[in-house]
């Protein structure tokens, strides 16, 4: 099978990558001009050189499946919704719309748990049928591209799987994250300053979220113009002190883990979890 991967470079998309390339797959892979891979990849693919609203229709016409990771702003500070929708609704969907005329019937989409926004805190475990309230940009954005693509996938009668991701964190991640910004304060021996840490998460690592956006290429019982959404994460949730403390004591960090020193975010929501079926 050979595999369009947007958003090749970045975080989840670079170790996609390396994950393809383990498992035999032929990929052209859209990066945005000037752009390098997060981490070091074990291989070079075809890559396909563009903005995401540039013409790939000759590149598609050579692939069987579109795995689609491409995002605008998906960390804070997050742009506008106007520039959000343009880029992650309607430049996104128009790719859609390109490889589907150059013959693809297969589609892999990165969704994001904050698609949930705040009706996730009414459940112990979040199912995918949850209704959509996101509360900033980025994720609305997201959760109006779910709606249409969902929609698109039963008009063109085609295979679409939407895997909304929770709390990815590992190599290449954005410094400004919770994961990256610890190891720097443990690995230059400084204090680091975080709230009581009480917030339930799910933190998956990104090579497990590559190994199942892999599986999913299979797409058994997705059929034609009945699109799947599942969520992604490990099945067991943590406090974010203890994911804290188990880090900052695996790079034996020299400073103070610092908990409780700063509060928490207004409308903080206490427990964001998953439910994870197979």
């Amino acid at each position: 099978m050979k595999l369009f991967v947007t958003g090749g470079s970045g975080f989840i998309g670079s170790h996609f990558l390396n994950a393809a390339f383990k498992g035999g797959y032929e990929v052209v892979a859209q990066i945005r001009p000037g752009s390098t891979p997060r981490i070091a990849l074990l291989d070079e693919p075809e890559w396909a050189v563009g903005q995401l609203n540039s013409n790939f229709i000759k590149k598609l016409e050579e692939c069987d499946a579109l795995v689609h990771f491409a995002a605008h702003t998906p960390n804070q500070p997050y742009d506008s919704l106007e520039k959000c929708l343009y880029w992650n609704l309607n430049v996104s969907l128009s790719l859609l719309d390109q490889a589907y005329k150059a013959g693809i019937k297969k589609y892999l989409i990165a969704g994001s748990c904050f698609e949930y926004g705040s009706s996730g805190e009414r459940y112990e475990l979040i199912p995918v049928d949850a209704p959509l309230e996101p509360t900033m940009t980025y994720p609305a954005s997201k959760a109006a591209a779910s709606v249409a693509f969902h929609s698109w996938a039963v008009e063109k009668n085609v295979s679409l799987q939407i895997l909304r991701i929770f709390q990815v964190f590992g190599e290449g991640e954005s410094e400004s994250r919770l994961w990256p910004s610890l190891r720097k304060a443990a690995i230059s021996g400084e204090n680091y300053p975080m709230t009581e840490g009480e917030q339930i998460r799910d933190f998956i690592p990104v090579e497990e979220v590559a190994t199942t956006f892999i599986s999913s290429l299979s797409f058994d019982g997705v059929d034609l113009g009945k699109p799947i959404i599942k969520n992604v994460g490990t099945g067991s949730p943590q406090s974010v002190r203890k994911f804290s403390e188990y880090w900052w004591k695996k790079w034996s960090a020299k400073g103070e883990l610092q908990i409780g020193k700063i509060p928490y975010r207004n409308n903080e929501i206490m427990r964001f979890v998953p439910l994870v079926e197979d």
